[in-house]
């Protein structure tokens, strides 16, 4: 199971030294003809004083459509030829993807040959970032899966630190809050703004087969203040972070990248196992909480994943728990997201639960033209929609990828950052 979580595309399985933000960027239409500007902006797209705002009424309902999005490209250039990207995209180079479709996000992965070297990885992003600057005015986010020790999309790019588990069993918060900034400094040396970490789930099933490890314990508690902790980490570095997976993936037995796993907790047992990490994240101002692929009965009966229940990313979430930030899903190319729905319909059900973010769907002209079609017949707003991409885009902006980034892929695995490691390495019990 292990190795399935390792090979697949799933997000979870999307620094401070050099964190100036990234030059202008933009997320356009995948079809052929130009977008042309929406004729009548809902209200929240009227032009205002924001900088976020304004990018947003500049928008057509194309491109609007197209920043939900956050997709994998193939290769190690941004201006290299992929068979990959041809026959998912019909355009060749991660460039091409990108100022044909303006994503609102990439990921990166070693397994999509984005990763060879530290220099190589600076200057994909920018060259990304500058293909989409070509291509409108709302900037690319770059985002990665760095959760380290399990899951470490960089690999031996960057310093290798402990895993969650590892960092939960020193007992000090103030070790996930180090690991957490020194790897978000060293994402920012890259260009990534966004790192798809920390896990929040409470592990509290030793036969789980796709946590385990990547959490920090089994105590609800104490893994909520290592939440909180690594919030504020990647915070000191400018980084994004996106606590992962909601409701909660700690109790079961079943990996989400092969099946549906079903989670039987009453709404009490919930709150009281599953939920303080997600609170705590919230309360430390995360950027953005990840969706499980994880049916939950007693929370709702309908047998949907949590990733397309509105009871559940709406209900909970957003009412019960407060959360404004970025919802996004887990990849939508996994099993348990699949299941029930085709590729299409599961796009346009997750934005009606509330999902802001739809990551690496497997066919994005056709998830993104079923959400243009949703909104264009009324089953979806264009206020709807104009709410999401307004929180895209103010997380873009707080964490500066409106303007210049600047990669710096030297400073990667300094001395600070190994004595680091060293001296958490040292505390694991």
């Amino acid at each position: 199971m292990i190795a399935a979580l390792l090979a697949t595309g799933c997000s979870s399985g999307i620094g401070a030294a050099s964190s100036a933000p990234s030059p202008r960027v933009s997320a356009v239409s995948p079809v052929a003809s130009p977008p042309s500007p929406s004729p009548s902006l809902s209200p929240s797209a009227r032009p205002s004083g924001s900088l976020t705002e304004r990018t947003l009424a500049a928008m057509s309902l194309r491109d609007k459509v197209a920043q939900l999005f956050t997709v994998v490209v193939w290769g190690q250039k941004a201006g290299a030829a992929s068979k990959e990207n041809e026959a998912r995209y019909g355009v060749a180079t991660p460039a091409q993807v990108v100022e044909k479709f303006r994503p609102g996000g990439v990921i990166l992965f070693d397994w999509a040959g984005n990763v060879s070297g530290a220099s190589q990885v600076a200057a994909l992003t920018t060259g990304l970032r500058e293909a989409a600057a070509r291509s409108g005015e709302a900037p690319l986010l770059i985002g990665v899966d760095q959760e380290n020790g399990l899951v470490s999309r960089l690999k031996s790019l960057v310093t290798k630190f402990p895993g969650a588990s590892e960092i939960g069993e020193t007992g000090r918060t103030a070790n996930a809050r180090d690991v957490a900034r020194a790897t978000g400094e060293e994402l920012r040396d890259l260009g990534i703004s966004l790192d798809f970490a920390p896990v929040a789930d409470v592990n509290i099933n030793p036969r789980n087969p796709v946590i385990g490890p990547r959490a920090y314990g089994s105590d609800p508690g104490k893994v909520a203040a290592m939440v909180g902790a690594a919030v504020d980490g990647f915070h000191a570095a400018d980084v994004a972070s996106v606590a992962k997976h909601f409701p909660g993936h700690g109790d079961t037995s079943v990996d989400s990248h092969t099946g549906l796993p079903v989670i039987t907790h009453s709404k009490t047992q919930w709150r009281k196992l599953d939920a303080p990490p997600f609170r705590a994240a919230i309360a430390h101002d995360v950027d953005a909480i990840m969706s499980a692929h994880v049916v939950m009965p007693k929370l709702d009966p309908s047998g949907d994943p949590a990733t397309l229940s509105h009871r559940i990313l709406t209900g909970l979430l957003r009412e019960e728990l407060g959360f404004d930030g970025v919802i996004s899903t887990d990849a939508l190319d996994m099993a348990g997201v699949r299941k029930k729905y085709g590729d299409a319909e599961v796009a346009v059900r997750a934005v009606l639960a509330g999902a802001d973010m739809l990551l690496m769907p497997p066919n994005l002209p056709k998830a993104y033209d079923a959400v243009l079609g949703a909104v264009k017949s009324g089953r979806i707003s264009e206020r709807r929609i104009d709410e999401s991409v307004l929180r895209i885009l103010r997380l873009k902006d707080k964490r500066g990828v409106f303007g210049p980034i600047r990669t710096d892929p030297g400073a990667l695995r300094s001395a600070a950052h190994r004595k680091v490691a060293d001296r958490v390495f040292a505390a694991v019990r």
